[in-house]
């Protein structure tokens, strides 16, 4: 009976859209005269030539919708990028407490209840899909999947699993209480021991719904006992994880800065590497050999070295921070050299999530426009699995579209400022923002005027 379900969303219309600069990411380059036609939340067609010349293309690509459920939009020259990936959230890291271990407290209630504002914020940002790497409840990524919350979707790894004394685990050194194998802090780390624990824990992650497995494989900023220089987890552990993760299909993602974390990791079965940022040439090579995907998150740290954020961290936090913020640009250079697949990610925390699109105009200061772009889209989308579903304009693909008004292979920073050019963000064939007059918002569209 209608009402019911009252979330769930109508049939997507289908959209023509005519005379689009479509970008192609994996090119590197633009078409112009570009249409392209969506239905059911998929890209069903697009249709270009390199001299501009075009085929016939009917008003509609079937016969049998009614005209109300087509919308036929001239783009006027204007860009369709693919949606963005951002490869390193944490949507459950909110705004609203003062400092980074307040979040050690925060009900978890609390924290998914604020960070469905996070969620659409995101998505009026470009990004259509999101990589949430600890954290958040699985009950969001399912909301924004029924429609009850606008956002990227998900893909979400639960818990970050982590030793005792690792990255995770948020006790102070004079805390004594003994924690048992499974325990929780706050939202994000859950401690495992050993290989039994290790094995229990990665199964009971998938249980909950992870859809990848996330490791602390050393020291962190945000951490306190633990040093940036420290490995984590036994070789052992780690395959234990990492045969739990292949078995279910998936893979395992793993916190690593220094060549000796991130080797223990990838010997033994990771697939991808979080930060990086003291990577040296020699373990770049080696994760370029193994196929290895990396995920810098520069602009996270520079955001907590700022006057503004100085004090979200406590004070040995800091001084970690300064450890691998400096190194951050350099650790893009010797990758990209070695031929290491990078993927786009920002890892912001609390009051810096405003900051997301800043990791474009950071990575522009040692890598062209073209590699970035395809870091948001074509690489992320191989990390997720999900190569032939999400980050190019093709037949097939998800109708996840972005309209600009600038070429980001021109100017990477113009995905840094969306509230000048990012005119429509369509995710699976809705439109979720809109800042230009000629496209209507589909989701959570303002009421009805009274007459």
């Amino acid at each position: 009976m209608p009402g019911e379900i009252p979330w769930v969303l109508p049939q997507q219309k289908q959209y023509i859209f005519r005379s689009a600069t479509l970008i192609d990411p994996v090119a590197g380059k633009t078409h112009p005269n570009a249409i392209v036609i969506t239905r059911n939340g998929k890209i069903v067609a697009v249709r270009h030539s390199p001299d501009g010349s075009m085929d016939s293309v009917p008003a509609t690509a079937s016969t049998d919708e009614r005209d109300a459920d087509i919308v036929d939009i001239d783009l006027e020259g204007k860009y369709l990028c693919p949606g963005l990936i951002d490869c390193h959230v944490h949507l459950n890291a909110v705004p609203g407490e003062k400092g980074l271990y307040a979040m050690k407290t925060l009900n978890q209630n609390v924290a998914t209840l604020r960070s469905t504002r996070l969620a659409k914020e995101m998505i009026g940002r470009g990004f259509t899909t999101a990589r949430d790497c600890g954290g958040t409840s699985i009950a969001l990524k399912e909301a924004i999947q029924d429609g009850v919350v606008n956002g990227p979707r998900l893909f979400v790894a639960v818990n970050q699993l982590t030793q005792t004394g690792g990255h995770g685990d948020l006790r102070w050194r004079y805390d004594t209480t003994q924690c048992c194998g499974g325990h929780v802090f706050g939202t994000n780390g859950r401690l495992c021991d050993g290989v039994d624990e290790c094995l229990r824990v990665s199964r009971d992650q998938i249980r909950r719904g992870a859809d990848f497995i996330k490791i602390m494989g050393g020291g962190g900023v945000s951490s306190p006992t633990d040093a940036i220089d420290s490995v984590q987890f036994t070789p052992e552990e780690v395959r234990t994880i990492a045969g739990v993760a292949s078995i279910n299909k998936t893979y395992v993602s793993c916190h690593a800065y220094t060549p000796a974390s991130i080797q223990n990791a990838i010997n033994n079965g990771v697939r991808a590497i979080e930060h990086g940022n003291l990577i040296d040439e020699e373990t770049a090579k080696l994760m370029a050999q193994k196929g290895c995907f990396l995920t810098p998150t520069l602009v996270t740290y520079k955001a907590m070295a700022s006057d503004r954020y100085v004090q979200y961290l406590p004070p040995e936090g800091v001084e970690k921070n300064e450890a691998v913020l400096h190194a951050g640009l350099g650790s893009l250079k010797i990758a990209d050299e070695a031929g290491v697949t990078m993927c786009f990610g920002t890892d912001l925390l609390g009051p810096m999530c405003h900051l997301q699109t800043n990791e474009f105009a950071i990575r522009s200061e040692v890598l062209g426009a073209e590699k970035i772009l395809k870091m948001a889209t074509v690489n992320a989308a191989k990390l997720l699995m999900r190569e032939l579903e999400f980050g190019r304009i093709e037949p097939g693909y998800a109708a996840d579209l972005l309209v600009l008004n600038a070429n980001p292979l021109d100017d990477i920073t113009a995905l840094d400022r969306p509230e000048e050019h990012l005119l429509m963000v369509m995710k699976e064939g809705r439109v979720h923002c809109s800042r230009w007059s000629k496209v209507a918002v589909e989701v959570d569209p303002p009421l009805q005027e009274i007459q």
